[in-house]
């Protein structure tokens, strides 16, 4: 089936003028413009900037080429630069991939458990996000007899895509080599996008098999999400991209659609771009470090649970990124652990409702703090478990 886009976003034909201008830029005529409103083409951008603005909708050329041969370098393929859109955030990345794929009372299919980010998006866009929920047998999975059977159902029919996290935050699952193939066999004859966010890929922990990116997915219409903001453990380093790919007349339809609502938002800025191939080349050093202080802690925590007496805390099996999810005996209210950990040792946390956890019991816990801090706090975890069990 043909992927459906949303009706908000206007292709219609140019007017004469604009066709006429699109001409001679194919037959390299280069027109002067009397309304040409660029100041840095005129002399006046500040000495702190000089260069001149290029208005490219997708980001700056010499950006995307350079992310490209990053990203190509990671898998051993050739990615066209021309298919990435540089933006500030998966965050933003999100909202222009939901204006592209739904119209207003449209749909968006989100895993739970899950962070909650993705709901508040599609609701600032007026689209509804519809869970389906990972399964847990010793490791976390996606059942594509269950996205099927949502698909079917009465709302399916409002569905335009399905996000996949991988991995996903907070339960740390990929998603596995049959996951994939029959979930993009499904979106395909549903004509539904895949939406896949991998900021996290890099963090593997305990994996059941070789994992691959989403990102070239050529078999359905996909847009990954990836940025600097978790490869470099800089949530202030303001840089994600949109890797598009799939059948080759979907993403021709898909990327007409998108430079629109990329021009109409403006490209990244010069002087952000400027700065990606150096962050590029520090990349590979600052995930290093990050993966080598997410998997200590890690060790740490399944040494301190193995010797913990009581005995009555585990850790619900992570494949990757840098949470995990603390399973506490069920009959401990979530509220009143968290409210316990306040009071008696001044640290607070995230229960495992604030993930749409399906059952009471559980604990979000951050692999990132320095390693005695980190043990400070598991230990402060497994006293209060201690004492609420009395």
């Amino acid at each position: 089936m043909t992927v459906h886009f949303s009706f908000r976003v206007d292709i219609s034909a140019p007017n004469p003028i604009a066709a006429a201008q699109a001409k001679a830029k194919e037959q390299g005529i280069e027109l002067g413009k009397l309304n040409d409103s660029n100041p840095t083409r005129h002399g006046l951008a500040p000495d702190l900037i000089p260069n001149v603005y290029e208005a490219n909708p997708r980001g700056p050329k010499a950006a995307r080429e350079a992310l490209a041969g990053f990203l190509g370098a990671q898998d051993g393929t050739a990615v066209d630069p021309e298919r990435l859109y540089l933006l500030s955030s998966t965050s933003e990345a999100y909202s222009w991939l939901i204006k592209l794929l739904c119209d207003a009372g449209d749909a968006v299919l989100a895993p739970k458990p899950g962070y909650p980010l993705i709901e508040s998006i599609a609701g600032l866009e007026c689209v509804h996000a519809v869970e389906y929920q990972l399964r847990y047998d010793g490791s976390w999975y996606v059942e594509a007899a269950d996205i099927a059977a949502i698909l079917d159902s009465p709302e399916g029919e409002r569905i335009r895509a399905l996000v996949l996290i991988n991995p996903n935050n907070p339960t740390g699952s990929y998603i596995k080599h049959d996951e994939r193939e029959a979930l993009v066999a499904l979106c395909r004859e549903r004509g539904i996008a895949i939406i896949a966010d991998e900021v996290f890929f890099d963090y593997d922990l305990e994996p059941i098999a070789a994992n691959r990116r989403l990102a070239g997915e050529e078999g359905v219409l996909t847009f990954a999400l990836d940025g600097f903001s978790k490869m470099l453990a800089a949530p202030h380093a303001k840089v994600g991209w949109i890797r598009v790919s799939g059948p080759e007349h979907d993403v021709a339809e898909a990327q007409r659609r998108l430079d629109v609502i990329a021009d109409d938002y403006l490209p990244m800025s010069d002087i952000i771009a400027d700065r990606i191939p150096e962050l590029l080349d520090a990349a590979a050093l600052q995930t290093a470090k990050v993966r080598g202080r997410v998997r200590g802690n890690f060790a740490v925590l399944r040494g301190m649970l193995d010797a913990d007496e009581l005995g009555v805390v585990d850790v619900l099996r992570p494949e990757g990124g840098w949470n995990v999810l603390l399973r506490v005996p069920s009959v401990l209210d979530e509220n009143e652990l968290v409210l316990t950990l306040i009071e008696d040792h001044r640290l607070t946390g995230q229960p495992g409702y604030f993930f749409d956890m399906t059952s009471n019991g559980y604990l979000a816990v951050s692999l990132l703090p320095e390693p005695e801090e980190f043990r400070h706090g598991i230990a402060a975890v497994l006293d209060t478990v201690r004492a609420m069990l009395g």
